[in-house]
């Protein structure tokens, strides 16, 4: 056992009153088995594999502080809402720390068969619900979601009633702003029934650079038949805030997912993304862009897995690093026996924009099943000296040119984002990124 999780066990035994009692029964009952698990296991270390992919060990040994006793910690939501970009309209909740706060006259604006909570709230309040769905994804025996699910007492819970969809998107912002390091374990249950649909934007905030933060955060989706689901997810932290965010979803037949995430500026940040597609032509695109500097370092890890006849996936990823800045990809695909006549393709594309930059990519293929349609490919190189040259002929200068081509070399992850205003948002925040502006990516106008 690492000395990390020694201490949060400590911690657990030590207030297991505290973290019930702020908590509800749907939450608690699973707490005994995670403990179990993570008194028989270890975090996992990759120091001994000799790459550049995030040390869980490293990233949850720090001596964090835990709010066990809900005390409420001021925040300036405000310092982390604002924007220029216009024409997005969205129905806003946020999470301060590791508490869903709801924006002024959120549930009246939801439309009927909408719900956009507290997940311990609605856990008391529709008990049936969130125990048949809460940790039926996410596995009790992976020690990170053990740890998530020990430590947790609230998070957001998002249910859209069969057949409902909504006109406008859903919107979570989630904040750090602590006088202490401080560690948030949040939740995020998503229930998508029958023919409904879903887009949601989760917007990542540090307000206060000078404090170490850490996020472990756990997405449970459940896409019913023929649902249809869009999430994107903005990263935009502090070089001192470490983020773990792993996503389970199980896509029924019929059903369509979309899963966009973005990171801007970052510390440490790993994403896992654990997707099943357990219906016939249920369809999924997973797709990700991550910008690099400095010290950063960002890890993404997916895991597609087809059991059911015709159904389609597609992973794009794409990085661009400069300076000192480290990133890493694994994908995997599995087609199982039962999963005939499978299409899936995956493309992990890197630019490296100094030479001290380091990527580790790895895609993998496993397939069980004759009647397929797949590929996957990784490439990692440098900017097009070419296109450098034809455009420095025409008079653009070298900086300026070297942006361009960035900004170029991301627009068709950005085409995958098809939230009313969104894409154009993330054209605007990418180009400031690139530019050497630090853009505020949750500061929308909302109505």
């Amino acid at each position: 056992m690492n000395t990390a999780l020694t201490q949060y066990i400590a911690l657990y035994r030590d207030n297991r009153a505290a973290v019930d009692g702020a908590s509800a029964p749907a939450l608690n009952r699973l707490r005994p088995d995670a403990l179990s698990t993570l008194t028989q296991t270890t975090l996992p270390d990759c120091h001994a594999e000799g790459y550049e992919k995030t040390s869980i060990e490293d990233m949850f040994a720090p001596d964090y502080g835990i709010n066990l006793s809900r005390v409420n910690i001021p925040v300036d939501v405000a310092a982390s809402f604002r924007c220029d970009v216009p024409n997005l309209s969205t129905l806003t909740g946020f999470v301060v720390n590791d508490a869903f706060v709801g924006s002024a006259g959120l549930e009246s604006r939801l439309p009927a068969g909408v719900t956009f909570m507290s997940l311990a709230r609605a856990a008391r309040e529709m008990p049936e619900l969130v125990e048949r769905h809460y940790g039926s994804l996410a596995p009790i025996d992976d020690p990170t979601v053990a740890l998530n699910t020990l430590l947790v007492q609230d998070g957001v819970f998002i249910h859209i009633a069969r057949g409902v969809k909504p006109e406008k998107a859903l919107q979570l912002v989630e904040i750090f702003s602590a006088p202490v390091a401080l560690a948030a374990f949040r939740r995020l249950l998503i229930v998508v029934e029958e023919d409904a649909e879903l887009k949601l934007m989760v917007c990542d905030h540090t307000q206060d650079p000078t404090r170490r933060y850490l996020a472990s955060r756990v997405i449970e989706i459940y896409a019913g038949p023929g649902a249809r689901v869009e999430l994107c997810a903005i990263e935009e932290s502090s070089p001192l805030t470490s983020v773990h965010s792993r996503l389970y979803m199980e896509q029924k037949e019929g059903s369509q997912a979309t899963v966009n995430t973005t990171t801007l500026t970052c510390g440490t940040t790993r994403n896992d993304f654990s997707i099943r597609l357990t219906g016939e032509h249920a369809a999924s695109r997973l797709t990700g862009m991550a910008i690099a500097s400095g010290e950063m370092h960002i890890d993404n890890n997916s895991s597609i897995v087809h059991s059911a006849p015709h159904c389609s996936s597609n992973q794009l990823f794409k990085y661009t690093l400069d300076d000192r800045s480290t990133g890493a990809f694994e994908g995997s695909i599995l087609v199982e026996h039962s999963a005939p006549f499978t299409e899936a393709y995956q493309s992990n594309r890197n630019i490296l924009a100094s030479a001290d930059a380091r990527m580790h990519c790895k895609p993998q293929l496993i397939i069980y099943n004759d009647e397929v349609k797949c590929s996957h490919g990784a490439t990692t190189g440098q900017i097009d000296n070419d296109a450098l040259f034809y455009m420095r002929q025409r008079g653009i200068p070298e900086a300026e040119a070297r942006t361009m081509l960035m900004q170029a070399f991301m627009v068709d992850v950005i085409d995958t984002v098809s939230i009313p205003g969104l894409n154009e948002r993330l054209r605007h925040l990418v180009d400031r990124r690139f530019s050497g502006a630090l853009a505020d990516c949750a500061g929308c106008r909302n109505s």
